[in-house]
């Protein structure tokens, strides 16, 4: 139903109370960010359950909410009966008791301030917990080297775990994708349907700009990207923006919205963006600063920064 191996007798047994008016309650699965609805129960009278089976413990969400794929409510499920509550009215809505995976992580969230996720790892090595926060919390912070030696301390076990194989794609993409190294081509359609690839770029400075309708620090700083944008775009400086929209309608309202004269585009595949995973972007905003050879010169530059490199760049060539 979730998961399964038909072969296992063990299972997990929810047994849920919740204070919603909804009239039902999805059981979600997590990949690389995104949530996927796996199972529905009815609630009735504040109450509902789910069985099923998983061959290890990992991640899942609750929510009532059909299209919620980025925050439903966190529960790592294990072959168990497990009791959840969810008041909706609190600011931690969820209590989970009879999962030890679901109190591993519990232990990481409250203590996330002092936290060393290699002590954690090294103190739990065959758990999917750590696992799982090394490739959701800590993959935009460590080195390409920082994760591939916080893998090696994971116990074998978990070689064909999902998110092993992610942290492992995103050191390699991370490595390709380094400054130095010549930008990865991609094509990708504008909204008017128009096939634009990097390479249409060659000869000026691009902004890669990663970003979505959704994200609110995104949003927040496109006027002042748009500040830089028009300041250099006369001298040939342009701006791609890759939106990791999945709605078209959403994608298209912003950039109506925050009036985003720039080249737009999108394959609409939220977290499974082809440019995204090409250039190892793990959180938005972030952008890449590409140059006229098609090399990477710098990476995440804020609004003052991208002008005062963009300022060194020009007045070095004497074009302003």
């Amino acid at each position: 139903m979730v998961t399964a191996s038909c072969n296992r007798q063990s299972s997990f047994l929810i047994d849920g109370e919740i204070n919603a008016e909804s009239e039902y309650i999805y059981l979600q699965s997590f990949r690389n960010k995104m949530f996927f609805i796996s199972d529905s129960a009815k609630i009735r009278n504040g109450k509902f359950s789910f069985k099923g089976n998983v061959e290890r413990p990992d991640l899942f969400g609750l929510t009532t909410d059909r299209e919620e794929t980025f925050q439903p409510h966190f529960i790592f499920i294990e072959n168990s009966n497990i009791k959840v509550e969810i008041d909706q009215a609190e600011t931690q809505p969820i209590k989970v008791k009879g999962s030890s995976a679901h109190d591993l992580y519990e232990s990481y969230l409250s203590n996330r301030r002092n936290f060393n996720i290699d002590s954690f790892i090294v103190a739990h090595p065959a758990s999917t917990v750590p696992a799982y926060i090394l490739y959701r919390d800590f993959s935009t912070r460590f080195s390409a080297e920082d994760l591939e030696r916080s893998i090696g301390r994971f116990d074998p076990s978990l070689d064909d775990l999902d998110y092993i194989a992610e942290l492992k794609e995103v050191i390699n993409a991370r490595r390709r994708a380094d400054i130095g190294n010549e930008a990865i081509e991609f094509s990708l359609p504008s909204p008017e349907g128009d096939e634009i690839s990097l390479s249409d770029f060659r000869g000026n400075y691009v902004l890669l700009e990663f970003w979505a309708s959704w994200c609110a620090p995104c949003r927040r700083e496109n006027p002042g990207l748009m500040n830089v944008y028009n300041k250099y775009n006369k001298d040939g400086f342009e701006i791609l923006a890759i939106s990791l929209d999945s709605k078209r309608e959403s994608w298209l309202n912003a950039i109506e919205q925050d009036q985003l004269t720039w080249y737009n585009v999108s394959d609409l595949n939220y977290w499974d963006s082809e440019p995204a995973r090409l250039y190892s972007i793990r959180h938005i905003p972030a952008n890449v600063l590409i140059d006229p050879a098609g090399k990477i010169i710098a990476k995440n530059l804020k609004e003052e920064e991208l002008n005062n490199k963009l300022e060194q760049i020009y007045a070095q060539f004497s074009i302003r």
